[in-house]
């Protein structure tokens, strides 16, 4: 019987042997599935939000701020942007319009071309008539209020220049220094020398800024870009000041020494813009699309568009003054070439 006993036991140690072998292959067959499922949401949710933020998916099918230019057809991955840099003052719900850069981004070819539009240039406005570009936010803020007013005022101008415009950006004085400070201060290289005649603080009154690279803070690169009567050309004088301000700008940020400043600067833009239809998710998707190989000398295209000064009556201000007429061909032919593809 003992014997027995030892054979039952041994039929037991056999038995639970083969149910151990057994049931360890379909363990890690459960374990290797649940792994698989999780990669598969991970991937599936990345892919999602990849596809959410992906800049050549999430700038197609654009609408523009105007709808009598949304027939125009845009290329997917491109956009275009209304810079708009107001005279507005603190506690201000109006101002004029005291420079305007048109930006077309292209995020496939990594090409971004800013075009500067003369404040002076004359304009049509519906129903009232003839006056300058820099009017025309003045007019509709003081008829619609501080928002809907320069979302009027950027549908006029889509239409004016007749490209579509499919987000707009509008800072101030204030807006434009605080973002200078944000990233301490930029590299300028001012293009010819500068005599502040019209400065915001009268301590600066007759400064002169000699041509050259400067190290420069917000208070004086604002003061510099608002100054026009005593350089080359006038307006666009200060459009060349603006874009060395905006080179200045972009060079900074897209230095990989100051990527960890982007985050408090993407987080306070409300302290620089005045008004935007841009949402978040617009620009971590143009973050996503530059942050790697930008080169702002070699990516980004400045233009200018002159055209002729003329003493013509202003509808609104209701006297003859001097306005620039843009030539129509010129102007046509910039914006088939350089902002629509």
């Amino acid at each position: 019987m003992k014997g027995v006993e030892n054979l039952n036991e041994e039929d037991e140690a056999l038995k639970l042997k083969r149910q151990r072998n057994y049931r360890q292959p379909r363990h890690r067959h459960g374990c290797l599935l649940s792994f698989i499922i999780i990669l598969i949401l991970l991937f599936t949710g990345g892919w999602l939000i990849w596809q959410h933020y992906n800049p050549t998916s999430h700038f197609s099918n654009l609408k523009s701020v105007s709808q009598s230019t949304s027939s125009i057809k845009q290329s997917s991955g491109t956009f275009n942007v209304l810079v708009i840099g107001s005279d507005e003052r603190k506690n201000q719900t109006d101002g004029h319009t005291d420079s305007m850069l048109l930006v077309h981004a292209n995020l496939k070819k990594h090409k971004y071309n800013v075009l500067s539009i003369p404040r002076d240039s004359r304009i049509y406005m519906s129903g009232l008539g003839y006056t300058k570009l820099t009017s025309v936010q003045s007019v509709y803020q003081a008829k619609y209020g501080a928002k809907k007013g320069v979302f009027k005022a950027v549908q006029a101008i889509s239409s004016y220049l007749n490209v579509p415009i499919n987000y707009y950006l509008e800072t101030n004085y204030w807006g434009f220094r605080s973002m200078v400070d944000a990233v301490d201060g930029i590299t300028m290289n001012v293009p010819f020398n500068v005599t502040l005649t019209h400065p915001w603080y009268t301590e600066d009154y007759n400064k002169v800024i000699t041509k050259g690279k400067h190290q420069l803070g917000g208070k004086m690169v604002t003061e510099i870009v608002h100054e026009r009567d005593s350089v080359p050309g006038t307006d666009f004088g200060r459009q060349r000041l603006q874009e060395a301000a905006l080179v200045g700008i972009i060079n900074k940020i897209s230095d990989p020494v100051n990527a960890f400043k982007i985050p408090a600067l993407a987080s306070s833009m409300s302290k620089f813009l005045v008004a935007t239809n841009m949402n978040q998710t617009d620009m971590i998707s143009i973050g996503l699309a530059v942050k790697s190989n930008f080169d702002a000398a070699k990516q980004v295209h400045y233009l200018q568009i002159q055209g002729e000064n003329e003493d013509l009556y202003d509808d609104i201000l209701e006297n003859y003054n001097e306005e620039i007429v843009l030539p129509k061909k010129q102007l046509k032919k910039i914006i088939a070439q350089d902002f629509t593809n």
